[in-house]
């Protein structure tokens, strides 16, 4: 059986013939957060790019302190053995991110839920072993998933988790808010003509000088020979998420590593979203809740969010939101 996804791949092949020397592209990368962080920016010269990209990636760095879920000492592995009931007070890179996912969680149904900690557990065994999960680890993970256990106060900063043994996995929103801080660093340092890849999301700052956009490729097959899309962005994010490079196959059966909240089960649809949205953080988490609810579904939700815009790739063919930008094709 065929299957259809999506990557986004960075054109950095970019002609700066003709400009001035304060236009030049600079390319950096370095293994952060479980994947390559990759940033692509102009600047006056190689030093004062390289300085600025040291500085967005000791940015990611603390970001990674705050939301991993494999560092037993990270901020949100503290918060998941806190008391059951009893307000904590967090950081502010936390307590936003929370709320990002509060939203998304809420307008998708909870199809996209960051209290999956326990069945990501059950995912990451089932892939290291190749077996699925019994019935009875399964149920007792489900009963411990719920978005909304997790109670936020604003005004104090506090985040109270409702039920003991809540066990937090932001793996579906981190990425995007890291490549959004780490673009907002760049911009600080005074170059705002640039780009942070951080696996399948992008954060994406003001266009190229003499461009209208980055040139961003989708790519819709996992066949060498199909044709891709092209887009022209900037000052947006943009996610794919599918099962492209990450899935596990047992007994004949492929199971993507987005794992639906309702049945903890991964992904057997062989589904793959874009998403276009003001932010990389967005963007990222309405991608998997996308792919959990599905094309009709999924594209219905961003009715409630104007202004954000999605494509979604099955074996059944391709459907977009009517303000998706109109692609240009691409032969590989």
């Amino acid at each position: 059986m065929s299957r259809f996804s999506l990557s986004v791949i960075i054109l950095l092949g970019l002609t700066l013939s003709g400009l001035s020397t304060e236009s030049e592209l600079f390319a950096v990368e370095e293994p952060l957060m479980g994947t390559r962080f990759r940033i692509a920016v102009y600047a006056v010269d190689s030093a004062e790019a390289k300085r600025a990209a040291d500085l967005a990636f000791a940015r990611v760095r603390v970001l990674n302190l705050v939301y991993s879920d494999y560092l037993r000492e990270s901020e949100v592995m503290k918060l998941c053995v806190s008391p059951a009931g009893v307000p904590v007070k967090v950081s502010s890179d936390l307590f936003s991110l929370l709320e990002s996912a509060e939203r998304i969680a809420s307008i998708s149904g909870g199809a996209f839920d960051v209290t999956s900690g326990h069945l990501t557990h059950l995912w990451r065994r089932t892939k290291r072993q190749k077996t699925l999960p019994t019935e009875g680890r399964l149920s007792e993970a489900l009963a411990k998933t719920n978005w909304q256990w997790v109670k936020l106060d604003p005004l104090r900063s506090e985040v109270t988790l409702a039920k003991p043994e809540l066990l937090l996995d932001l793996g579906g929103i981190a990425k995007g808010r890291a490549a959004d801080e780490a673009l907002k660093v760049l911009i600080e340092q005074g170059m705002p003509r640039a780009m942070v890849i951080a696996g399948g999301d992008m954060a994406i700052g003001d266009s190229p000088p003499n461009r209208k956009g980055w040139a961003v490729q989708l790519k819709t097959s996992e066949s060498d020979k199909a044709e891709n899309v092209g887009l022209s962005l900037r000052n947006c994010g943009v996610s794919t998420s599918g099962d492209l490079h990450q899935y596990v196959e047992i007994q004949g059966k492929r199971y993507a590593h987005i794992i639906n909240p309702k049945t903890g089960i991964g992904l057997t649809s062989g589904i793959a979203c874009s998403v276009i949205a003001p932010n990389a953080t967005i963007s990222d988490a309405l991608a998997t809740a996308i792919c959990v609810l599905g094309a009709e579904k999924g594209l219905n939700i961003l009715k409630a969010v104007p202004g954000y815009d999605a494509r979604v790739v099955t074996e059944e063919g391709v459907q977009s939101t009517p303000g998706f930008p109109k692609t240009e094709r691409i032969h590989p």
